[in-house]
């Protein structure tokens, strides 16, 4: 049998092309070290072992490199040869599951069972209420197909930067008000469509949980997608969620679908708390009236509901035209103690507070969804 070098080995790989740069493994300069070459002279067979290098562990190309760079060099050096191809990532694989967010205390879902209830204003003036009140906060916009907190926090032309921790690169979220902020807005084209499959959708979500450094928080608010979807049970199967607020206006056929958003966390195998509802425009008040209410969607219905399932109605929220216009001009309401409305962000988020806390001392830990 031909002896075996190392100079032989790197010929080999030298005709294999990495699909990622169109140039072969030696220029890519995707091998670690010199192979190193062995010969076991009971069994007359030699061997090679080979590190390859690359960028991350999700490379799309990983498997087909290294069964391409296998094949090249028993078919260069020999089919006996005994193959060992170990792989090394640049950068560092991101936490498994279970293991991500570790200095974050609070995991909140606010989540709707339609559109249009309002559930993204909530979701923002509560986490800004919350950081008003003394406490860490970061909000993640999981919609990644309307994404709207860039514009209601006024920061639609900011692009968020990345820094190298731990070996990783790393989103850091935009800070405003008090609160981290990221969302998938952040990195589309606000006026173009993202048509995207599930997978890329979920993929991009991941991203925007694992691979950001979220620091340490007190409380991380999920404003979720209405409905329930691959979203939901992504965020379901990735993080251990503290507890769900169900967002509803009073108008029965919105309740309808409320009352599915809380089925789906207190599914059996799901187990999220639901720690409260929230009417939002329940009712309607003019600025130059504030002692009136006009009821336009119905009286007191999530009120109602709240009592049927046994959960908190955490508030009830108006019909102010100054929530639209400050949502619209990224200065949400809560930043404003002095209004009614800002009041009323603001007695939700310390009746948040009260909930998580008595949740968090009566009840275990949610488990992600798939784990033991």
């Amino acid at each position: 049998m031909e002896a075996l070098y190392p100079k032989k080995v790197l010929e080999a790989l030298a005709t294999v092309t990495y699909a990622g740069t169109k140039k072969n493994l030696v220029e890519s300069e995707m091998i670690g070290d010199t192979p190193s070459v062995g010969f076991d002279r009971e069994r007359n067979v030699w061997s090679t072992k080979v590190v390859l290098v690359f960028e991350r562990d999700t490379d799309p190309f990983l498997k087909s490199t290294v069964k391409a760079a296998e094949a090249a060099i028993k078919y260069h050096c020999g089919k006996d040869v005994e193959v060992e191809i170990e792989t090394e990532f640049k950068r560092a694989p991101r936490p498994e599951v279970g293991k991500l967010l570790p200095d974050v205390k609070n995991i909140i879902a606010v989540s709707s069972g339609k559109g249009g209830v309002g559930k993204s204003t909530v979701s923002a003036n509560l986490a800004i209420a919350l950081a008003r009140l003394g406490y860490q906060v970061g909000l993640l916009d999981c919609d990644i197909f309307g994404p709207s907190m860039t514009k209601m926090f006024g920061v639609e032309d900011v692009q968020p930067y990345a820094v190298k921790k731990d070996g990783r690169d790393l989103i850091v979220p935009v800070e405003k008000y008090g609160v981290k902020l990221l969302s998938i807005g952040f990195f589309v084209d606000p006026q173009t469509a993202t048509l995207w499959r599930g997978g890329m959708a979920t993929g991009a979500l991941k991203q925007l949980i694992g691979d950001a450094d979220w620091g340490e928080l007190d409380y991380l608010i999920l404003d979720t997608p209405p409905g329930t979807s691959d979203i939901h049970l992504t965020l379901l199967q990735t993080l251990a969620i503290t507890g769900a607020i169900i967002v509803s206006t009073p108008q029965q056929v919105a309740l309808a679908d409320a009352r599915k958003g809380i089925d789906m966390y207190r599914n059996d195998k799901v187990n999220v708390p639901i720690l409260g509802l929230v009417e939002n425009m329940a009712w309607f008040t003019p600025a130059e009236l504030p002692e009136n209410r006009y009821y336009l969607f119905g009286r007191e219905g999530c009120k109602q509901l709240a009592e049927e399932m046994q959960v908190p109605l955490l508030a009830q929220i108006p019909i102010v035209q100054s929530i639209c216009d400050n949502g619209d001009q990224g200065t949400p309401s809560a930043l404003n103690a002095d209004t009614m409305t800002g009041q009323a962000f603001l007695a939700l988020a310390q009746s948040v507070v009260t909930v998580v806390r008595r949740r968090n001392a009566t009840l275990p830990k949610t488990k992600i969804v798939g784990t033991k």
